[in-house]
Formats: C-alpha cells, sequence, structure tokens
C-alpha cells in the first residue's frame, strides 16, 4: 500500500527532466515562428510581435515556475513521506524482533520443563519395573513353595488333590485375582445344589428343574464359550439361568449382577446371547405352523369346545410397555393406555395365534403401540400366508378389532343381534377367551412384559421372541400357571366386513349353532 500511494524518487527526477526539456522545446518553436513573421510582415509588426511574443512568454515563464515548483514541493513531500515510513518501519522491525525474543525464550522454558517431565517419568517406569520384578520374583516363589508342598502332599498319600489346588491357585487364580473382581455367587450355588426344593426353584425360574434342564441340554452347543488363560468361562447352566430369571422376574440388571455374582455389562450381554440362541435353536422346534396332522387335531379340539368347525386358530394382540424411544415417538405413543392410566405410555404390539392348548403357532412382533390390530395383522407373515392361499377353508378367530374376511371369523358387533348372531358371539367368545388366557399366561410367566423393560428396542423383538417360545415349552410340559392383569383395548375397524362371501359363511355357522343345540343360548328347551 505504501509504494502504491508514493511514487520513487527516480521517477519524480525524470518526470522534471521530461518537463525542462519540453518546455525548452516550445520556446524554441515559439523564437522561430516570431522570427518568421518579422522577416514577413516588416518591422512594425515585427516590434508588435515582439511585444506580443514578450506577453506570452512571460505567461508560459511564469506557468513553467509554478509547475518546477509544485514538483519540487512533491519532491519535498516524497522525502518527508519517506523518512515517515523508514521510522515505522524501524518500529515494526523492533516489535518483531522483541516478540521473537519472547517466543524464543517461552520456547526454551518449555523444553526444559519437558526435560524435567521426561526424566521423572523415567525415574517413575524404573521404579515401576523394579516393583514389576520384585512381584514375578514373589509369585515364582509362591507358586515354587506351593510345588513343593503339593508334592510332600503326594509323598504322604494326597498328592492328587493338593498339586491340583495348587496349579489352579497357585498360577492362574493369582493372575484373575488381579484383575477379576471378586463377587458372591451364593445364591446360584444354593440354586443350582441338587437339594435346592422343587418349589423355590420353579417359584424363582417358573418352571421346573427337569423343564430347565431340557433347555440347557437344547442350548448348549449354541451358549457354551471355552475357558481362556485370563479367566474361566461362565457355565452353561449359569447363562441359562440369568436369562430366565431376568425373564421371569423382571428385575433390574443391578440385582441380577448380584444374584449370580457377574458384571452387570455381563448379565446384559449373556441375557441377549441366550433369548438370541432360544430363537434360532428353540423357535424352529417349539414355535411353528402346524402340519396337516396338527391341524385336524386342532380343528377337532376347537369344535369340541365351540362347536365351531374349521378353526384352526385363536387370535389376540397385546401390547408391551416400552421407555419413550429416540426416534419416531409419535408412532408407539398409546393413546387408549395413557387416558386409562392417567400417564404418558408408549408399546409396542405381539400378535399371536395359538392353538386350543393355547400353545403360540405364530406371532408377529414388534410394531408401534399406536396401530390398531387390523393394522397390525395386514402387517404380518400370517397375512402373507393367507394371500397365498395357505389358509383356505379354515378360520382363525379373532375379536372384535380384527375384519371378518375369508379366513378370519370375528364376532357381530351391531347393536341389536338376534337370537342366533348373540348364540355365535358366545361360542366364538370361548375360542377368544383361549387367546386371551395364553397372553395371561405368558405375561404372568415372564413378568418383564409387565413393565417398561432396560432392553433397547432393537432388541425387544428378540427377547419376546425368546419369552413366547419359553412359554410353549412350559405349556407343552404343564408347568404351573402364573396369571396377571391383562388391559388390552379393542377398536373396530372401520371397515369391518371385507368378504360377503365371509358374511353369508358367518351367518350359515350362526344358524347352524342355533338349530342344532350348540349354542349356548337355547330357546328351544
Amino acid at each position: 500500500m505504501r509504494l502504491a500511494s508514493v511514487p520513487e524518487e527516480s521517477d519524480c527526477s525524470y518526470i522534471y527532466d521530461l518537463l525542462r526539456q519540453t518546455l525548452g522545446q516550445m520556446n524554441e518553436n515559439v523564437t522561430n515562428k516570431r522570427r518568421r513573421r518579422a522577416r514577413k510582415d516588416g518591422s512594425e509588426n515585427e516590434s508588435n510581435e515582439k511585444g506580443q511574443g514578450g506577453g506570452g512568454e512571460n505567461e508560459k515563464t511564469k506557468g513553467l515556475k509554478e509547475i518546477i515548483t509544485s514538483l519540487m514541493l512533491f519532491d519535498e513531500q516524497e522525502k518527508r513521506d519517506s523518512e515517515e515510513w523508514s521510522r515505522i518501519d524501524g518500529e515494526e522491525k523492533d516489535s518483531l524482533d522483541a516478540n521473537h525474543r519472547k517466543k524464543t525464550q517461552a520456547m526454551l522454558q518449555y523444553l526444559e520443563e519437558m526435560k524435567g517431565s521426561h526424566d521423572s517419568s523415567d525415574r517413575a517406569d524404573g521404579l515401576r519395573k523394579r516393583k514389576s520384578r520384585a512381584a514375578a520374583a514373589a509369585t515364582v516363589a509362591a507358586t515354587v513353595a506351593a510345588a513343593a508342598v503339593g508334592v510332600d502332599s503326594d509323598q504322604k498319600g494326597g498328592g492328587g488333590v493338593a498339586a491340583a489346588g495348587a496349579a489352579g491357585g497357585g498360577g492362574g487364580g493369582q493372575q484373575r485375582r488381579l484383575w477379576v473382581k471378586t463377587r458372591s455367587q451364593a445364591w446360584w450355588d444354593e440354586c443350582n445344589s441338587a437339594d435346592f426344593p422343587e418349589e423355590e426353584f420353579r417359584k424363582a425360574f417358573r418352571m421346573g428343574k427337569e423343564t430347565f434342564d431340557l433347555i440347557c441340554n437344547e442350548l448348549t452347543s449354541a451358549v457354551a464359550k471355552e475357558n481362556t488363560t485370563l479367566r474361566d468361562a461362565v457355565p452353561v447352566r449359569q447363562r441359562v439361568a440369568v436369562c430366565i430369571w431376568r425373564l421371569a422376574t423382571g428385575e433390574p440388571l443391578r440385582l441380577v449382577s448380584k444374584r449370580f455374582g457377574l458384571g452387570i455389562s455381563t448379565c446384559h450381554k449373556l441375557v441377549l446371547e441366550v433369548c438370541s440362541a432360544i430363537r434360532q435353536v428353540l423357535m424352529p422346534k417349539y414355535l411353528n405352523w402346524p402340519d396337516e396332522v396338527s391341524v385336524r387335531r386342532i380343528k377337532e379340539d376347537f369344535e369340541a369346545v365351540s362347536g365351531i368347525p374349521n378353526v384352526v386358530g385363536s387370535m389376540y394382540t397385546t401390547h408391551i410397555p416400552i421407555i419413550a424411544p429416540k426416534i419416531s415417538v409419535a408412532a408407539y405413543f398409546n393413546k387408549r393406555h395413557t387416558e386409562r392410566n392417567q400417564k404418558t405410555s408408549y408399546s409396542i404390539t405381539v400378535q399371536g395365534v395359538v392353538n386350543a392348548r393355547g400353545v403360540f403357532t405364530d406371532v408377529c412382533i414388534g410394531y408401534p403401540g399406536s396401530m390398531p390390530d387390523d393394522q397390525v395383522l395386514e402387517k404380518s407373515a400370517l397375512y402373507q400366508r393367507a394371500s397365498g392361499g395357505l389358509l383356505k377353508g379354515v378360520w382363525i378367530v379373532g375379536s372384535s378389532g380384527y375384519p371378518l374376511m375369508d379366513w378370519v371369523l370375528v364376532p357381530y358387533t351391531q347393536q341389536h343381534l338376534t337370537w342366533s348372531q348373540h348364540a355365535f358371539n358366545e361360542k366364538i367368545g370361548e375360542i377368544q377367551r383361549v387367546s386371551r388366557e395364553a397372553f395371561v399366561r405368558l405375561k404372568g410367566r415372564w413378568t418383564c412384559l409387565q413393565k417398561r423393560t432396560e432392553v433397547k428396542l432393537q432388541d425387544l423383538p428378540v427377547v419376546l421372541g425368546a419369552c413366547c417360545v419359553l412359554h410353549n415349552i412350559c405349556e407343552m410340559r404343564n408347568e404351573p400357571d402364573v396369571t396377571c392383569d391383562l388391559m388390552d383395548d379393542e377398536m373396530v375397524p372401520e371397515n369391518g366386513l371385507r368378504s360377503p362371501i365371509a358374511v353369508k359363511a358367518r351367518d350359515a355357522i350362526a344358524h347352524n349353532l342355533l338349530h342344532h343345540n350348540h349354542a349356548g343360548t337355547s330357546f328351544l328347551s
């Protein structure tokens, strides 16, 4: 910026010389013209021309003097500006030199401090290494001493047990105690003993010892872990027990950790691992759609209960409370539970189909709690199976929250019912009661389904699926029932009648029930 505002001294000198040369040439040209005119016009004109030329010459001389004066002033101003800028440059240079000296001094001081820190760190490392070598020497000495004691005991007749104790407690045990926190497993050791009462075991795990042993044997290959040099793996029975006790009681992980003598994160990991193994290993065996032989038997069982033929399942949808999710909060908001409990509630749905014994044959888990039952049904694999024609000629009985379709049989919902319609609703209510009571036993047996759980939303379908599989195992093995209060609100779908053929079929079933004395309400007697 300074070079642009103030011209160089050499440039000013050049301009000054150029102006002088230009003025000289102008004077010479004026003189030549005056002489030529004087010779041509005569002496009088010459004298007049001289007078006029003299006046012009005086004016030009005056203008030149002013220009020269301005140039001299400009040159003087340039010199003053140059001196001022030189002074400013000197001050800036002095300031930069001072800052440089300060930074250099600070860096030298920092290097001195770092050197001192490294020296102290080296001394600490040396001290730590000496302590480590001393501890290692002490450990070796203790191991040698224990081995010597084992050899002496062996010579006296008790060698096997003593040597094993020395090897396990002297070497590996010392290493494990350096970093593994010691926790009490007294409660689990008591439960795992053969003398533990059967009723107490069933109260804690919602199943008997034989059923528990069956589950452990089925899951051994999927959940077993090998021991490492750092620590021993958690046994299979303890892994399964952690998961089942957590599902049965719904207690927080800190209490699970206290009961089984394991870390909180370890217990959480075990619950998810065992639930995943149950879903992968046991679900294909204990929760699947029935084959032809089983379907025939289920039809007979339901017909014996209600008198309605070709019923292969009873369907019900319940809600599982959850903590408010971080995303899509409005989708999981349960308006009906919130209004009834006067407390903001969020939930996910579990739709299940059961046979006449209350054993699940199909489940659909994980859709948001704001969805009505008919929308959950439309998104389920059961609906896809029916759309493919696999449920042709059979009925699945649902509540009034489901639509009447070619394969879904629901009660009449209008206000004024005929005798046959009322009788039909009574009998179909008996089939509905089977699925509802199955969910009552499911939630009563696995208390974690009754309250908001610590499990993340993305892991919850795996846990709920494991609960349904364990429910089936308990039902098949006739484990005692555990009940609870079940409150699920039903909403009649907007389009409740979706099949004219199904409407006629339902009317025919209601007519046959009444006139063959299968209905509970009979006015013929």
